[in-house]
């Protein structure tokens, strides 16, 4: 992190980036690539684009670990780099980020962090303290100063703003919180409202929460890969300049806030031409992420790395993959959907676009992990709905399971957990839950057949009895056979070759 001292170039400064003084509108718990890449990125063009008007205040939300040394060496500027293709071209961005203006350590500078609960502009807060932040913690405790978990956190300054503002209606906050679970705002609510009642914060306070505060679910989606190592040198002598927090990131981004309020008012998004929707349910997108970007994905990437292949780029610049997992969203995915097809199609358009984007290494393997909780997750609702819908099975979902199985089938199990499986001759290893992974080291001595029939009955790894879907078992354990005998490369040359 410090290899910049020992190069003759100017580091990112103010001067370099100048921005007007603003209001602190955002208090944002999270520092990390992600944020910077997405809310921060999106803050930067809404000044410029709109009359919002306001800056972010980062938090650090746990006590280990911190950026905020190199946030002000920097004078809280960094540069965002969104690369990837755009309409079929290799495109690279950069764009300095001026929307921050105050890194705070809650621990440190309590006192200077929780002044921000006393801020009249404040309007928002901004959240990314992974999926474990989200948690009730009932041992936490009001007197401290901050309380441990992030609900705690947010009650306590909730209830200091309430008591500073005299429980003004006006004074109320925005919660967006964008941590990887369903209804996250709702789980965040729960927490807060479970914790007032344990602290005893009143009645006063509660009702406060209700009419006062918004807390919205959101879903987000957009593939942040971080600082570039191993690329750093030669971008800065691109800029110009030194920026050791370069966050780059692919193009494509989205940002789905359900509100029981219309905010696109008070955080004009959509109007700056940024990839935000505001809807009162927002359902409909979280399954056509699932089920088109994740069940891409899980569908076709089993068969990918049997072909030979370790990375999605490399894969998807094969016809015969890339067909595959085109025509597995395009003819049996879209179809069960409720989105507009229009709306569906564009989204699916732009996943393989995602797909081939130059700058992203994405290993096949790590997109392997627990392939057999992510296919019932992502893919077997699709499956589900295409026989309900056409009285027949998805040639290329089908196909899918077959390729999963044949991926675990023959693996032993390591002393640490894995699976250990053979490709040409080499050995590669696969997590999943200790049942799946078990079933198929015991199970490998089986024939196709017997193997796919007790796989697809196996309530434990798919809820249904899959069995009792019409010609499903058969199909697995026939396709599962060619694969072993033939390989996987030319079994699908034979059913889906381009």
């Amino acid at each position: 992190m410090n290899r910049w001292r020992d190069i003759e170039m100017e580091r990112l400064n103010a001067a370099m980036a100048p921005a007007p003084v603003r209001p602190v509108k955002v208090l944002q718990f999270g520092e990390g690539n992600f944020l910077r890449a997405f809310v921060d990125y999106m803050i930067d063009i809404a000044n410029e684009k709109s009359d919002f008007n306001g800056s972010v205040a980062l938090v650090k939300p746990i006590q280990m670990g911190t950026l905020f040394p190199a946030f002000k060496e920097l004078d809280l500027r960094d540069s965002g780099m969104p690369r990837g293709l755009v309409d079929g071209q290799a495109v690279e961005q950069t764009r300095v980020v001026t929307s921050v203006s105050d890194a705070v350590d809650a621990y440190a500078d309590y006192a200077h962090y929780a002044d921000y609960a006393k801020l009249p502009s404040l309007r928002f807060i901004v959240s990314n303290t992974t999926e474990a932040g989200i948690v009730l913690d009932e041992t936490d405790e009001f007197s401290l100063c901050p309380p441990k978990s992030y609900p705690g956190k947010l009650t306590k300054f909730l209830f200091e703003r309430a008591e500073a503002f005299d429980y003004a209606q006006d004074k109320g906050l925005i919660i967006l919180p964008v941590e990887l679970i369903d209804d996250n705002g709702i789980m965040l609510k729960k927490c807060v409202k479970a914790l007032a009642k344990q602290w005893a914060l009143g009645e006063k306070f509660e009702q406060w929460l209700e009419t006062a505060c918004v807390f919205t679910s959101t879903l987000v989606d957009r593939i942040v890969t971080g600082y570039p190592r191993g690329e750093d040198q030669a971008i800065w002598e691109k800029l110009g300049y030194l920026d050791n927090l370069l966050d780059t990131a692919e193009p494509f981004g989205l940002w789905v806030i359900e509100s029981p309020r219309d905010l696109s008012d008070e955080l004009p998004l959509p109007q700056c031409g940024l990839p935000v929707i505001y809807t009162d349910n927002q359902k409909p997108y979280k399954q056509r992420k699932v089920r088109i970007l994740n069940g891409a994905h899980t569908s076709f990437v089993p068969a990918a790395f049997q072909c030979g292949y370790d990375i999605v780029l490399d894969a998807m610049n094969d016809p015969m993959i890339a067909t595959f997992m085109q025509k597995t969203l395009y003819d049996e995915v879209i179809p069960t959907l409720s989105l507009p097809k229009a709306d569906l199609m564009a989204f699916a358009e732009a996943v393989t676009g995602r797909f081939r984007n130059p700058f992203i290494k994405h290993a096949l393997l790590s997109i392997c992990l627990n392939s057999v909780s992510k296919w019932r997750a992502r893919c077997m609702p699709s499956l589900l709905g295409y026989v309900e819908k056409t009285g027949k099975l998805p040639a290329h979902l089908t196909f899918s399971l077959a390729s999963l199985m044949s991926l675990y089938r023959g693996g032993k199990l390591t002393g640490d957990g894995r699976l250990e499986c053979q490709r040409n001759g080499q050995p590669y290893y696969l997590q999943d839950d200790a049942a799946v992974l078990s079933f198929f080291a015991e199970t490998s001595n089986e024939s196709p057949e017997e193997q796919a029939k007790e796989f697809l009955s196996n309530e434990a790894f798919f809820g249904p009895d899959l069995c009792k879907v019409p010609g499903l078992v058969e199909s697995v354990g026939a396709s599962l056979r060619e694969i072993l005998d033939k390989g996987m490369r030319t079994v699908m040359n034979e059913k889906f070759g381009v």
